[in-house]
């Protein structure tokens, strides 16, 4: 349904150190940079973020998040501590979210500017 999502962010290389780290287990990579721009994705761009002199403030009552596909559980688990390592902070650490579906596993942080990112797998590897 959607081609890519855009966010703006306040400091573009901090936000560059997170997202490299945390979506490298996920299989996404940055594919397109520019000196105030990165675009983040598999075979193409689908996550654009722009250093904003305005970003939308992070509100946990909006109900806004990013969710990025994950192959494997583990990858999920790799994303997290990723995150967490990188300028993250937690927002729910891996696993089980059988009120989303039976084999809903994921896990949830919030990048360097307080938007929440999640990762989640399926499978049940």
């Amino acid at each position: 349904m959607l081609d890519h999502v855009s966010i703006g962010v306040r400091n573009i290389a901090k936000t560059k150190q997170f997202y490299n780290a945390a979506l490298k287990p996920l299989g996404y990579s940055c594919l397109s940079e520019g000196a105030e721009s990165l675009g983040y994705g598999k075979k193409s761009v689908a996550f654009w973020i722009s250093q904003s002199k305005r970003p939308v403030p992070a509100d946990m009552e909006s109900g806004l998040h990013f969710c990025f596909v994950a192959e494997k559980r583990k990858d999920v688990d790799a994303f997290h501590a990723a995150a967490l390592k990188n300028g993250g902070r937690d927002n729910g650490k891996p696993g089980l979210r059988t009120d989303y579906g039976p084999n809903y596993y994921a896990a949830f942080a919030h990048d360097p500017d307080g938007y929440r990112v999640e990762a989640y797998c399926a499978n049940l590897e």
